[in-house]
């Protein structure tokens, strides 16, 4: 049994082909699929963080949205990027969407993905510290945004405030309790893995990972998750981790989806260098009738050691295709996989 979830860019573009071209169309149309993901046994709802581009950027409204508008379905993010955050300002907004939607966030954060522009967070009023990377700056960020969500009270209150304080130091408001339990680190490598589960966090492995051997991404993953499991176990921790991978898995079962997707039939792991220093491995996509299309994911390994999958989507292709790109997921390959 697995949970499965979709993944979304967030794109929007005005071009005539696109089915979502604006920010609003992106938006609204976001809702109306989570909402129709859920109708069809969905587990998750998951967004993409993407700042200086047309695409998901300020995830907590929308999140909040669908929080209000579904009553089971997860909903989450994959991932935020931590160079850009305020932990505090951070706290209040995922306490807020969490209690919205009766404790069903799946909060993805991160180190981020390559920029739109050069060093974006600076834009944002950050910087690292003497001696710091920005991936060391994200890290703090993390770890500061973790502190806060347990709820435990830090700030000195003032003497004469303007309303009634409760006894003792204040905590971020509002508080959801359990939030802590249900935030992932989006890994892409098996240092960071270690790192996120002596923090407790669950792991979110996506389709991009630093080559760090040489072999098929998802024997890589395998092996990351492994790893991570490993850390998490000599941590101490007593909850049970969560993993996830996702992965673009298409079911040729309609001439549209031949139209769009049969040429991934023959995808493979492409390799390349995300930044002058990184070597990275991209995962292959997946596009064929059912019955091939379960042998080829029984073969791939993370997806087999992960408890939850994400389906990236084409959001662009608009909610009636997106949802019929979920439910033949569902109806033809989930069962025979046994996730289902």
């Amino acid at each position: 049994m697995k949970k499965i979830g979709f993944l979304s860019f967030g794109h929007w573009s005005p071009s005539v082909q696109s089915g979502t071209r604006s920010a609003a169309d992106f938006l609204h149309q976001s809702i109306d699929l989570a909402v129709a993901a859920e109708e069809l046994g969905v587990d998750g709802a998951y967004f993409r963080v993407h700042h200086f581009a047309q695409q998901a950027g300020s995830p907590f409204p929308l999140l909040s949205a669908i929080g209000a508008r579904t009553s089971r379905i997860e909903i989450g993010t994959g991932v935020i990027d931590m160079r850009y955050e305020n932990p505090l300002y951070m706290a209040e907004d995922a306490g807020a969407a969490d209690l919205i939607s009766g404790g069903r966030l799946q909060l993805g954060v991160s180190r981020g993905s390559p920029e739109q522009v050069i060093d974006g967070w600076r834009y944002f009023g950050y910087a690292p510290a003497e001696g710091e990377t920005d991936a060391d700056m994200a890290r703090r960020h993390t770890e500061t945004f973790l502190k806060v969500i347990e709820g435990d009270g830090f700030a000195r209150p003032n003497p004469r405030p303007m309303f009634p304080n409760p006894p003792g130091l204040l905590r971020v408001e509002p508080h959801s309790e359990g939030l802590r339990d249900r935030i992932w680190w989006g890994s892409g490598s098996n240092a960071t893995a270690a790192w996120a589960a002596k923090l407790g966090m669950n792991l979110q492995s996506s389709t991009l990972k630093d080559d760090e051997t040489g072999e098929p991404l998802h024997v890589q993953q395998r092996k990351q998750i492994e790893a991570y499991r490993a850390a998490y176990k000599d941590a101490g921790h007593e909850r049970e981790p969560r993993v996830s991978v996702s992965r673009s898995i298409f079911a040729l079962t309609t001439d549209t989806d031949r139209a769009y997707f049969g040429r991934d039939r023959n995808s493979q792991d492409q390799v390349g260098m995300i930044d002058e220093k990184t070597r990275a491995i991209f995962g292959r996509s997946y596009a064929a009738e059912p019955d091939e299309l379960v042998k080829l994911l029984q073969e791939d390994e993370a997806i087999q050691a992960a408890d939850t999958v994400l389906l990236t989507i084409p959001n662009q292709l608009g909610v009636d295709y997106n949802a019929h790109v979920l439910e033949s997921i569902l109806t033809h390959v989930a069962p025979a996989l046994g996730w289902r």
